[in-house]
């Protein structure tokens, strides 16, 4: 890389970050630490969602698979846009009609204090190997770009992503998300454009694709492993604690369906864009294998993209993979201080509460930063990805998004079923050999942690039926009880939060919009592309911008 490509990252990386620190004033109680304020618009937080989901693996997980593989990557993918549709219409009105302010709050009035406890203290411990997982990503963008080694990579930015979401909160990891939507966006469309003119234009492209290159399917990702993933995707949309927030952030029901439709409709599109650039590489350069192929993405942005644009393409993906990080972080801090801190210390001032809060981030950030270091002793991202996403994803989610409907289920038969179908998958994940003579393919595995829960949770149902229980005690004392609604913040103070967040938002637009410019005109190639792309970003911004007076204008009280 170029200096100018340094210099624009660094610039970038500030501009991120100062967006991130301007939240340090907002996060003042938990309701706007958390929940930012309780009524998010649900575009942005769609797009949060969207941001916090697709860079866990885009660049690194599908982005290596679209280069070994070729389709099958973007079929993949389309199987999550069905699971987002799915939560829109069902889960997340569901969610926000609760008036939780975490999903371990609902646990905590529906099934009870103890089976609360068991499912926080799991999630914890599988979110922190998620949030590991996350983070590695980001270092093996910055290493495959600068040749920094991946401890000193996974260390300074875990460190940097650390510093906005402690002071921020939820308001910072969402901005910074919706911002990074944007940027990478746009970089990836210059991507692609540049991509199919170094390959000699798409016809050309399909013509030199390696034979079954553009099959749907895989031997190994069949369209059995499809429908389990989409049944996996649909429970870890609706269920991941850290996106339940997406749906209790906003202000109704409808909104957060509109959270879940605008998550659908992004990876029924976005799929085709983000995944030609390594399928290309693929032509240009068929020789990568092991875990080289995970940096097949920054390859290829490195063949085509003109001076500085790399900077920027690279400082998007690293914010943007580490948007999953940040989230998670925020949705760990949040269960540790209102679902642990707060029930052990419910006369805690509020000064107190916060201070945990930034506390457990700031540990729970560190612990991220350990498990990271150990994702390439584990057989690299994608096997780890997969890996705890089959034998845990349907197991630990599943139960609690089904009690959301149940009038039957009780604690003890909900945790039952967490207990039994994630023991079943663990044996069959390590000793299937021992057992079967042959391991699990990864569409039976898939397929065993998807479905299992489910059918027993079924059954449980029908035996509840059967021996007349039309109602459980646990769903009896949940509906007695009223639903506890957060009132410390009035209506006018979330709307002068969604005020600031877009103006943050708007003026970072323009500063990235700006910096995007001073390359177009800097680039000795492809300039008018970068220029074009620069100036719909300021566009966009300055589109966001007039609405602060209307947004201002509150009802007058009669």
């Amino acid at each position: 890389m170029s200096n100018i490509d340094y210099i624009t990252i660094l610039v970038f990386s500030l501009v991120i970050v100062m967006a991130g620190l301007a939240f340090r004033k907002r996060g003042s109680d938990m309701k706007s630490y958390f929940a930012a304020g309780g009524a998010v618009p649900w575009s942005i937080s769609g797009l949060s969602l969207f941001m916090s989901f697709f860079s866990a693996g885009t660049f690194v997980v599908w982005g290596s698979i679209a280069y070994e593989l070729g389709w099958v990557a973007i079929t993949i993918q389309m199987a999550m846009c069905l699971g987002g549709f799915f939560v829109a219409y069902l889960i997340a009105p569901k969610w926000r009609n609760t008036n939780s302010l975490t999903a371990a709050e609902f646990v905590r009035k529906r099934l009870g204090g103890k089976t609360q406890n068991f499912y926080t203290y799991l999630i914890l411990i599988i979110s922190l190997g998620y949030s590991g997982a996350f983070l590695y990503p980001v270092a093996k963008i910055i290493n495959v770009s600068t040749g920094f080694s991946i401890t000193a990579c996974v260390i300074v930015l875990g460190l940097l992503i650390l510093l906005y979401t402690v002071v921020g909160g939820l308001w910072a990891v969402i901005i910074t998300d919706v911002l990074q939507f944007v940027i990478l966006t746009a970089a990836v469309l210059i991507v692609v454009y540049l991509s199919l003119q170094e390959v000699g234009g798409l016809d050309a492209f399909i013509d030199k694709a390696p034979e079954n290159f553009l099959d749907w399917t895989t031997s190994e990702y069949s369209w059995g492993f499809i429908v389990a993933f989409a049944i996996y995707n649909t429970i870890f949309i609706g269920g991941n604690w850290a996106y339940v927030q997406r749906y209790t952030s906003v202000k109704d029901a409808k909104s957060a369906k509109k959270v879940g439709l605008t998550f659908g409709w992004l990876y029924l599109l976005s799929p085709f864009i983000w995944m030609l650039p390594p399928m290309i590489y693929k032509v240009l350069n068929p020789s990568l294998t092991g875990l080289d192929i995970e940096g097949a993405y920054l390859l290829i942005c490195k063949e085509v993209l003109p001076l500085g644009m790399l900077g920027l393409m690279l400082g998007g993906m690293v914010f943007a993979t580490a948007s999953s990080v940040n989230t998670t972080l925020n949705l760990a801090a949040s269960v540790i201080t209102n679902d642990i801190f707060r029930v052990l210390k419910p006369n805690a001032s509020v000064k107190q509460t916060m201070n945990v809060a930034k506390i457990s981030t700031l540990l729970f950030g560190l612990g991220t930063i350990g498990v990271a270091l150990l994702v390439p002793s584990a057989g690299g991202i994608v096997n780890m990805v997969l890996s705890i996403g089959a034998v845990t994803g349907c197991s630990l989610y599943g139960p609690p998004i089904w009690a959301l409907f149940s009038k039957r289920h009780t604690g003890k038969s909900i945790l039952g079923v967490t207990l039994i179908s994630l023991s079943i998958n663990l044996l069959f994940k390590f000793f299937a050999d021992s057992l079967l003579g042959e391991s699990l393919s990864r569409a039976n595995e898939m397929l065993l942690g998807s479905i299992l829960p489910f059918a027993l949770l079924l059954a449980y149902e029908w035996y509840a039926k059967f021996k007349g229980v039309n109602e459980s005690e646990d769903y009896t004392k949940y509906q007695s009880k009223a639903l506890k609604v957060v009132e410390d913040e009035e209506e006018k103070d979330s709307a002068e939060q969604n005020v600031f967040g877009l103006k943050v938002l708007a003026v970072t637009l323009i500063a990235v919009g700006v910096l995007i410019l001073i390359l177009g005109i800097f680039a000795q190639e492809s300039n008018g592309i970068v220029l074009a792309v620069g100036s719909i970003i300021v566009v966009i911004a300055l589109i966001i911008y007039p609405n602060f007076k209307r947004l201002l204008r509150f009802p007058k009280s009669s």
